[in-house]
């Protein structure tokens, strides 16, 4: 066979095999969108980067939304959460879904007064991370629960929440119940 039809015939081979792989991509990529319509997982915009959830302001103030918080739940006789995180961060849009899903958003509601600190990109507010017990450095989302007095019940010390798009809202549920006041 001449060496022009070899060549032919391996880049026929070629596309035909990187047709077959771009084929069962796309069937990947279908059955993924049928459990997301379905409710099995979390819509793709809702958990991923930038497409994601505005929840962590870059403008706040930590240390005041703290204060607010605390005399919130002095008030009301609940506990403050204080969520380390950004926006960028997958596995805290999803701590956030999660929050937000029956039973947990009645835990939250009943027993919480949620703050949202912004990490940056694990660069901003290190400091009041550092304040509250939580070395963010193992990751985010990164969790304390305060007493209405403002003194640490919990803090994550080891990432716990770090890889929480691969654990399910009954972890959270857990949490909420044994940190409730």
């Amino acid at each position: 066979m001449p060496i022009c039809s070899q060549f032919s015939q391996q880049r026929f081979s070629y596309r035909k095999a990187w047709g077959s792989r771009i084929a069962a991509f796309l069937v990947l990529v279908a059955g993924a969108a049928m459990f997301s319509v379905a409710g099995a997982l979390p819509a793709a915009g809702q958990i991923i980067g930038s497409a994601g959830k505005h929840i962590y302001s870059e403008t706040a103030d930590p240390k005041a939304d703290i204060a607010a918080g605390l005399a919130e739940a002095k008030r009301d006789h609940k506990r403050v959460i204080l969520d380390f995180g950004g926006d960028w961060c997958g596995d805290c849009q999803v701590l956030d879904i999660y929050f937000h899903q029956a039973p947990n958003a009645d835990l939250l509601e009943k027993n919480f007064v949620l703050v949202h600190v912004w990490i940056g990109h694990m660069d901003k507010n290190i400091d009041v991370a550092a304040k509250y017990g939580v070395p963010i450095s193992h990751g985010v989302p990164a969790l304390a629960v305060l007493g209405s007095d403002g003194k640490v019940v919990y803090s994550q010390a080891t990432g716990q929440f770090a890889d929480m798009r691969h654990m399910d809202s009954v972890s959270v549920t857990e949490f909420l119940k044994k940190w409730k006041s």
